[in-house]
């Protein structure tokens, strides 16, 4: 094919892959299962878990106040489909043969009980958003990826032990609000979505966030993006369809690396 023969190919014809939709539940459920131990696998690979810390809910599609999680006690980096667990409201296991910790459900099940839309959360205790927490500080829009969380995560600023109990779950969700994301203090990140993919997406990015502002404002003076500019660029990258489009090149190296991960 010579130069003067090349025709732009029509828009119809181009490849953009979207969110699933699904005729059935039992479809769906796999759907959020797969995503749910690919995200898992995922922070075992970029080091978010320290010891039995850490943690992505997935909402059922049917039974809408239980949700899918990784057992307790597993490394991210072991866990395939046929380990995940289904937890009720009440925090008992009723699938699954591995006990759920506690500090997951208390806190997780309190998130999805005040965002009915959240079908996904993810915590897990990675090193610049520990460190970012033990400030006090809110992420600031010192870069692009940053404005996705401009004025849209929360701070909750307190402390007091490991989270076992709701009331403490039921305290960060009130801090955490209709935000995409919140910063537990001496804790750690959170974050939802409208699908695990995002969720998982706004961990990851968030985490990189926080180590940009940590090594920038130790580097030397900030220049921080306007709040007009903040604004705008939150609204181009802060919704979860871009969420999930983001975590699409994630979902096919870990599947591709490992495909073990669905057994």
């Amino acid at each position: 094919m010579s130069l003067s023969d090349l025709r732009p190919v029509p828009t119809e014809q181009l490849t953009f892959r979207l969110p699933q939709k699904f005729e059935n539940v039992a479809d769906e459920r796999r759907h959020r299962q797969e995503r749910l131990v690919a995200a898992l696998r995922l922070f075992g690979r970029f080091g978010f878990e320290e010891g039995v810390a850490g943690h992505i809910t997935a909402r059922d599609p049917e039974h809408l106040d239980h949700f899918w999680v990784n057992p307790f006690g597993m490394s991210f980096k072991h866990i395939k489909l046929s380990d995940l667990i289904l937890v009720n409201h009440q925090g008992q296991v009723v699938d699954g043969r591995y006990h759920v910790n506690q500090a997951a459900f208390a806190i997780h099940a309190m998130v999805h009980q005040a965002r009915p839309d959240a079908v996904a959360a993810a915590h897990s205790h990675s090193v610049y958003g520990k460190a970012l927490s033990s400030l006090g500080q809110s992420l600031e829009p010192l870069t692009q990826d940053a404005c996705a969380f401009y004025e849209d995560h929360g701070l909750f600023d307190d402390y007091t032990g490991v989270v076992v109990e709701t009331e403490e779950g039921r305290r960060i969700a009130q801090a955490l609000g209709s935000h995409k994301a919140v910063i537990l203090r001496n804790h750690g990140l959170l974050t939802v979505g409208g699908s695990v993919d995002a969720a998982a997406w706004w961990f990851i990015t968030m985490e990189r966030s926080c180590q940009a502002q940590l090594a920038a404002k130790a580097a030397g003076q900030v220049v921080p993006i306007t709040h007009e500019n903040a604004k705008l660029t939150h609204g181009q990258i802060g919704n979860d369809l871009v969420g999930w489009i983001n975590f699409q090149p994630l979902y096919e190296q870990i599947t591709r690396s490992e495909p073990d991960l669905f057994d």
